[in-house]
């Protein structure tokens, strides 16, 4: 009997009406289909474990267990695949990053996060990989630009949770942030957020300490408009109260240069 043939068949019902038909007794029919029962759990659960490894987890297809979990839970398992990527970058996956997480989670989510989702946490943490970039080709493909551009000022506070974000957590967002198609500019300006010097506020602005008083004004009205908090809206509170701090820094980078040099 070939192996499809096994899958397409149910013992449940052809010991169950065989067993009847061949007693003429419904206790026996019962019986058999208990029996049948049994061997279909069995033939689903060895089919199962072939196609998804043993352990029932992430196992040796990483990419087939984001998709297979991203068409229940969607934004979290994306969420919870990059939050993963980042917090082994630096080698070790601190407490601190594991409850900024879980924190998130739990005022992101409320009642709809749940011990499930911090499984899948912990299963692409323990994976050999993490395949970022089909990860990242579908989160594309799902999210508009804003909401993915949001996506790096929440991947920055993962890492910089326990007070410092590494070079090799630094370098894996900005990997993130090519794959997900935003700009070099974009990811400047979050990056400035999180790494404040003298040059920080004209690359908040996206521009060079060089740029002429007009040339910030319009760098100015372009990210108050490309990053007003009301482009995020669908994303919730908690991705709100982000784009407001976002949006906040924005706005006093521009009140500090207006103030350096002088301009209205």
């Amino acid at each position: 009997m070939t192996p499809f043939l096994i899958r397409c068949i149910l013992f449940k019902w052809i010991l169950g009406i065989g067993a009847y038909l061949l007693t003429r007794r419904i206790l026996f029919g019962f019986l058999g289909f208990i029996v049948g029962s049994f061997i279909d759990s069995i033939i689903d659960t060895d089919r199962t474990r072939q196609r998804y490894g043993r352990s029932g987890g992430i196992g040796s297809d990483p990419f087939d267990y984001y998709r297979r979990q991203s068409s229940r839970y969607d934004f979290q398992t994306m969420l919870m695949a990059l939050s993963a990527a980042v917090m082994k970058a630096d080698g070790k996956v601190l407490k601190i990053e594991l409850n900024y997480v879980k924190q998130f989670f739990s005022m992101q989510f409320g009642n709809h996060f749940r011990a499930e989702h911090l499984q899948i946490l912990k299963d692409f943490l323990s994976a050999d990989m993490i395949p970022l970039q089909e990860i990242c080709s579908d989160i594309k493909s799902r999210l508009p630009y804003e909401p993915r551009v949001q996506l790096l000022h929440y991947l920055f506070h993962v890492a910089k949770s326990d007070g410092d974000v590494a070079t090799s957590e630094l370098n894996t967002i900005n990997r993130i942030s090519n794959m997900l198609g935003v700009s070099a500019t974009d990811f400047e300006s979050i990056k400035n957020m999180f790494y404040r010097n003298v040059d920080s506020d004209y690359k908040i602005l996206g521009v060079e300490a060089s740029a002429s008083d007009e040339e910030v004004k319009k760098a100015y009205r372009k990210m108050a408009i490309s990053f007003h908090p009301d482009k995020v809206a669908q994303l919730g509170d908690e991705h709100q109260k982000a784009a407001k701090e976002k949006f906040q820094q924005i706005q006093d980078a521009y009140e500090a240069i207006k103030k350096r040099r002088g301009f209205k």
